[in-house]
């Protein structure tokens, strides 16, 4: 990329070493940080119901020491130079990421390839980090808003099926799992091919190669030839189910999620529902937020979401209100989605759900771990990394008639409603 006066901005490249890891990085001119992610092609729609959350478990696991490292050295070696240090398991991936100065680079590297290729996962490890998970689970079970967009995914998707689990797992399945079915899962999918290192800031591309060769190079993670390409687990196109399902909570308002099948992240129509998408219910000037919020005041918090995976996708509104506002919410939404798949959106709508959509993307960019992240999905999971300015031109050239298209497919699909609250 080059700035107004044509000078290099940022440089991506990609190496591919022995064994099949993939390096990506991106070269930021001026930036003073970097930040690494480890994307795994490993996520909870993978795993069997006799596995449901290991993806999850074992994320937690890696932070708990290796033959070099105790847990409380990990903590302690990003600790000590200000870095950020996390993780996070989703339904189609796993990522373990750390942001530090760019000096401290080659720490974080190691410190990462420490983890991911010589956890111990110990009986003593696997058996503490159980209640914590457990603990985890009760949270999201007090999350009115977690409750209800897994009820809808258990409705969506089918409550047998990995897409319609929740990602952390079940009491039931979290108790169960033992750690031989762990360390089997761990050495069946955190393999070379089945990974990217994504790595974007104030770096020289050739040294980041050769730190991660070093790092990962334990225990023969790096050994043997690269695949032509890397390994996909079976995931066959999904339908939504659609239905109604309700589930009685002590809580003070009521949560609903109304939705229907979207897209797969492929479909070149992304874009025109992106920007339906925000103009629908992405900001305070969005038609809902200014319909059941600031016209009606049916409800504090209204929103739209459009959720793609590698076969298929949701797209929705969620909202939270007093009880007695349900049906009202509820009709208000569903006459507003209808409108919309009818008249799709004025002009003005278009225009200020693009320039949401451009500025939300540019300012997005602005820190190393946010490209860091478009490097690392880019390249697991969407096979192409599309330019900054290919993803601005395509939002610009959505139209009117693209984006009433999407909406009279999308909202013409059968409703899927999951609804929690009071009795």
């Amino acid at each position: 990329m080059r700035d107004a006066d044509g000078q290099v901005t940022s440089r991506v490249r990609r190496t591919v070493l022995p064994g099949g890891l993939r390096v990506v990085t991106e070269q930021l001119a001026g930036a003073r940080s970097a930040s690494i992610g480890v994307w795994v092609g490993i996520g909870s729609r993978d795993e069997t119901a006799q596995l449901h959350g290991a993806s999850h478990f074992l994320e937690h696991l890696l932070f708990k020491g290796t033959p070099e490292r105790s847990a409380l050295d990990i903590s302690i070696a990003l600790d000590a130079v200000g870095g950020e240090f996390n993780a996070f398991t989703a339904k189609e991936y796993t990522c373990f990421h750390a942001r530090v100065l760019d000096e401290d680079l080659p720490l974080a590297v190691d410190v990462l390839g420490d983890m991911i290729t010589s956890s111990r996962i110990t009986d003593e490890d696997v058996e503490a980090e159980r209640d914590v998970i457990l603990d985890e689970i009760a949270m999201h079970d007090d999350d009115p808003d977690d409750v209800v967009h897994n009820l809808f995914a258990e409705q969506a998707w089918g409550s047998g099926t990995p897409l319609g689990r929740p990602i952390a797992g079940s009491v039931e399945s979290i108790e169960a799992l033992t750690r031989t079915q762990i360390v089997r899962f761990y050495r069946r999918h955190y393999r070379a091919p089945n990974m990217v290192v994504a790595v974007a800031g104030n770096l020289d591309h050739a040294t980041v190669v050769r730190q991660v060769r070093r790092s990962f190079g334990r225990n023969d993670f790096l050994s043997g030839d690269a695949p032509p390409a890397p390994p996909r687990t079976s995931r066959r196109t999904t339908k939504v189910r659609a239905g109604t399902v309700t589930a009685v909570r002590p809580f003070e308002q009521v949560n609903l999620v109304l939705g229907m099948q979207g897209l797969p992240r492929s479909d070149e129509r992304r874009f025109p529902l992106a920007v339906l998408n925000t103009a629908l219910g992405g900001g305070t000037s969005s038609r809902l937020f200014q319909e059941v919020r600031e016209r009606r005041g049916l409800a504090y918090s209204v929103f739209s979401f459009a959720s793609n995976h590698a076969d298929s996708g949701v797209v929705g509104v969620s909202v939270g209100c007093l009880p007695s506002k349900l049906d009202e919410v509820l009709a208000v939404v569903r006459s507003e989605l209808a409108k919309v798949a009818v008249e799709g959106i004025s002009a003005d709508e278009l225009a200020r759900g693009k320039g949401q959509l451009r500025g939300g993307l540019v300012l997005g960019l602005e820190d190393s771990g946010s490209r860091m992240s478009r490097l690392g999905k880019a390249e697991l999971v969407h096979d192409e990394l599309l330019g900054i300015d290919e993803i601005l031109a395509r939002i610009e050239a959505v139209t009117l008639d693209d984006v009433r298209a999407i909406a009279a497919d999308v909202f013409a699909r059968p409703e899927v409603l999951a609804v929690v609250g009071p009795a």
